[in-house]
């Protein structure tokens, strides 16, 4: 059966039919909408915020006032609403300028601009319509200096416990050039994130944005995804996503020992107090292949051919995730921007990237593209 995602009643309907004992929100879309609030007033358990609480990934400006109100280290911000405000908000900020559509935006709502000019043109580009609704409002940010990261936590609005770290690479362009995507790859852990630095993350950002939800009647429930810079003056927040993210999603699983399901269902019932989540000591890195012309208009229905892959994902080495994929005249063909996610472990960012590429390689893919730099800071931090 087809069962349309946006009309809560019917999935509602359907998992009560079906005695559904948990529902899982993966996308980011039906979590903004308020699927959660109503498949729990159906008495449904939920992995996954309530629509006030998914705010938190929904508007960039929802999230900004929110550091400021629970005193979270974040980049200092403009809100605004029209062109002629965003145009002298630049005022504020020195080049680079961080320009982000307020909504969802696929991953692609952030535009950083050298130039004041191209600063201008993005906007022009943003409040005419590029990102619809979603670049209704803009929020210009300072530019901060560092290297990126992300850490993950799961809460019940109460109990929190850490859920791992890992580092994506948003660029389309090797050496971290080009327009921002959804994500070209990722390794999990994130050696920068020390012991010292994730303890300063849970004090400094996670713990205080999980308190002042709940104090203010919007008490986060789910998983809770935050996109770190790591600053000389300590990790400061970049955005919040309410989800495990993609590609991330792929490292934190393949690493991950723990009965997840078992996690999530406590978080669902606000029972996690006492459990925790345990991850294998191993790295892992995944690969995207993307379509041509992504993250633009990506060319869909190129053929993949997986054959000379099996040998490399049947003796364990690497597993392939389909992201984009569809069967057509019985063949394997695109049918998004990112395609495939070749996922591989080592015990070193250097060995995994290794296998990974390996396994890329081994695909034929005619129609597509990665990046082959995936891991390239940590490598080299390995190669010293």
């Amino acid at each position: 059966m087809t069962l349309d995602v946006t009309n809560h009643m019917e999935v509602a309907a359907l998992c009560a039919e079906r005695a559904i004992g948990l529902v899982v929100i993966g996308p980011e879309a039906p979590l903004v909408d308020g699927l959660a609030d109503s498949l729990r007033e159906g008495g449904i358990a939920v992995f996954g915020p309530s629509k006030a609480a998914a705010q938190l990934e929904g508007s960039k400006g929802f999230t900004k006032e929110l550091c400021d109100r629970a005193g979270i280290p974040t980049a200092g911000y403009v809100r605004t609403t029209s062109l002629d405000q965003a145009e002298a908000a630049l005022d504020k900020f020195d080049a680079p300028y961080v320009l982000k559509a307020d909504g969802l935006a696929a991953g692609k709502g952030v535009v950083i601009a050298e130039t004041r000019e191209g600063a201008q043109a993005a906007l022009a580009d943003m409040f005419g319509g590029r990102f619809g609704k979603a670049g209704a409002e803009v929020v210009i940010e300072e530019f901060m200096h560092g290297e990126e990261a992300s850490f993950f936590a799961i809460t019940d609005g109460t109990a929190i416990i850490p859920f791992g770290t890992a580092q994506d690479h948003k660029r389309v362009g090797e050496g971290d050039t080009g327009p921002n995507t959804g994500g070209m790859g990722a390794y999990s852990p994130a050696p920068v994130l020390t012991p010292e630095l994730q303890t300063r993350v849970m004090d400094e950002i996670i713990r205080p944005t999980v308190e002042t939800m709940r104090a203010e009647g919007m008490p986060y429930s789910g998983v809770l995804y935050a996109g770190l810079m790591l600053t000389d003056s300590g990790p400061r927040l970049i955005e919040y996503n309410c989800r495990f993210g993609d590609p991330e999603c792929q490292v934190l699983m393949t690493r991950l020992t723990s009965d997840l399901t078992e996690i999530m269902f406590a978080c669902a019932k606000g029972e996690l107090e006492g459990m925790q989540a345990n991850f294998s000591p191993a790295t892992t890195m995944t690969v995207v292949m993307a379509a041509k012309g992504y993250p633009g208009t990506p060319k869909k229905g190129g053929e993949i051919d997986l054959a000379d892959a099996e040998a490399v994902r049947d003796g364990g080495a690497a597993k392939v995730f389909h992201a984009g994929t569809a069967i057509k005249d019985g063949a394997l063909v695109a049918n998004g921007g990112r395609v495939l996610n070749v996922t591989a472990k080592g015990m070193s960012v250097t060995e995994a990237q290794k296998t990974a590429y390996a396994a890329v390689d081994a695909i034929h893919f005619p129609s597509g593209f990665c990046r082959g730099d995936i891991g390239w800071r940590e490598v080299e931090r390995e190669a010293k």
